[in-house]
C-alpha cells in the first residue's frame, strides 16, 4: 500500500521555502494546462460573440473576462486537489502536486482557492456582468461540488456527465461580451461536451492501472479495455456530426468546414486504430491528438470569423 502522508503533518517537518519555490506550488494547484485551454475556449466564445474586428475598449473587457474566468476556473482546480489528494498519492500521473506530496496544507490550498474564486467573480460581477459571474460561479460548484465530490467516485460515467461544466467555456465567453446567451455558444459547448469523453479515456486507457489503484470506477476500470476502445471510436464520430454545427447553422464558412472535416476525420482514424489495435503508445497518441484537434477546430473558427 502507497503510503499518504497528511499535508499537515509533513508541513511541520519540511524546510521552509523560498518564496518563488512556494509561488511555483501555489501555481502548479491551478492545473495551467487545463486552465489554459478553458480560457482559450472563452477567449473564442468572446470573439464569436462580436460582430467584425472588436474595439480597443472591447479587447481590454476581453482582457479583463478573461482574468476573471481564468481566476475561477484555477480556484476550481485548486479546491479539485484538496478533494482528491489521497487519491492523487496513488497515481503516478498526479502524484507530484503540492497537495498530493504534503507541501501545501489544505488550510493553505482552500485559502488560495476561496480567495481566487473571490478574486474572480469579483471582476465579473464589476467590470463584466451579473450574468457572466453567476454562469462562471455555476460552472466552478458543477466541476468542484458536482463532478469531484459526487459523480467521480460514484459512476464510471462520471467524464460524460460532469463534462457539462467543463463545456461552458464558450458560453461564459459569449454572456461575457452579448450579456446574454445565442444559439452559437451552445454549438460550441455542445462540441466540447462531446469532445471530453474520447479525450478523457484515451487517458483513461493507458492510466487504467492508476486508476484501479485509486478506487475510481473510470470506464476501462468498470468496463474494460475493450469496451472503452469502442466507446472512443463511437464517441469521434457522433463528434464529427456537432463539428460540423458551425457551418450548417450558417456561423462560419468553408474554412472553418474544411478544418472540422480534416480535424474530425483524422481523431475517427485515430479511434478505429485504438478500438481495432491498442497499444498504450496508440492511446497516448489519440490523447494528444485530441487536444490538437480541438486547439486546431476553435483556432480554425476564429480565423473563418474574421476572413467572412
Amino acid at each position: 500500500m502507497t503510503a499518504v502522508h497528511t499535508s499537515d503533518q509533513h508541513s511541520a517537518t519540511a524546510p521552509r521555502r523560498t518564496l518563488p519555490a512556494r509561488a511555483l506550488q501555489f501555481y502548479a494547484l491551478t492545473k495551467p494546462r487545463v486552465v489554459q485551454l478553458i480560457v482559450f475556449c472563452a477567449f473564442i466564445g468572446m470573439v464569436m460573440a462580436v460582430p467584425g474586428v472588436p474595439s480597443l475598449a472591447l479587447w481590454w473587457r476581453m482582457a479583463v473576462a478573461s482574468f476573471g474566468i481564468w481566476c475561477v476556473s484555477a480556484a476550481a482546480a485548486a479546491f479539485n486537489c484538496i478533494i482528491e489528494q489521497t487519491m492523487d498519492a496513488r497515481m503516478r500521473r498526479t502524484a507530484w502536486r503540492p497537495t498530493a506530496r504534503g507541501e501545501l496544507s489544505n488550510r493553505q490550498t482552500l485559502a488560495f482557492a476561496a480567495g481566487l474564486n473571490l478574486l474572480g467573480c469579483a471582476v465579473l460581477y464589476v467590470f463584466i456582468n451579473p450574468l457572466t459571474m453567476w454562469l462562471t460561479l455555476a460552472t466552478f460548484v458543477g466541476y468542484a461540488i458536482i463532478y469531484t465530490v459526487v459523480l467521480k467516485p460514484l459512476t464510471p460515467q462520471n467524464i460524460v456527465i460532469g463534462g457539462a461544466s467543463g463545456a461552458m467555456p464558450p458560453v461564459l465567453g459569449w454572456a461575457a461580451m452579448a450579456g446574454q446567451v445565442g444559439p452559437e455558444a451552445w454549438i460550441m459547448c455542445l462540441i466540447i461536451f462531446l469532445w471530453t469523453p474520447p479525450h478523457f479515456w484515451a487517458l483513461a486507457l493507458y492510466r487504467a492501472d492508476d486508476y484501479r489503484k485509486s478506487g475510481l470506477p473510470m470506464l476501462p476500470v468498470t468496463h474494460g479495455n475493450q469496451f472503452t476502445r469502442l466507446q472512443v471510436f463511437l464517441y469521434t464520430w457522433v463528434l464529427f456530426a456537432a463539428c460540423l454545427m458551425p457551418f450548417v447553422y450558417g456561423m462560419s464558412s468553408w474554412i472553418y468546414l474544411t478544418a472540422a472535416i480534416g480535424l474530425s476525420l483524422g481523431f475517427c482514424w485515430y479511434g478505429f486504430r485504438l478500438w481495432r489495435s491498442y497499444s498504450d503508445q496508440l492511446a497516448r497518441k489519440t490523447f494528444r491528438f485530441s487536444i490538437f484537434h480541438l486547439s486546431a477546430l476553435f483556432a480554425a473558427l476564429l480565423v473563418d470569423h474574421y476572413v467572412f
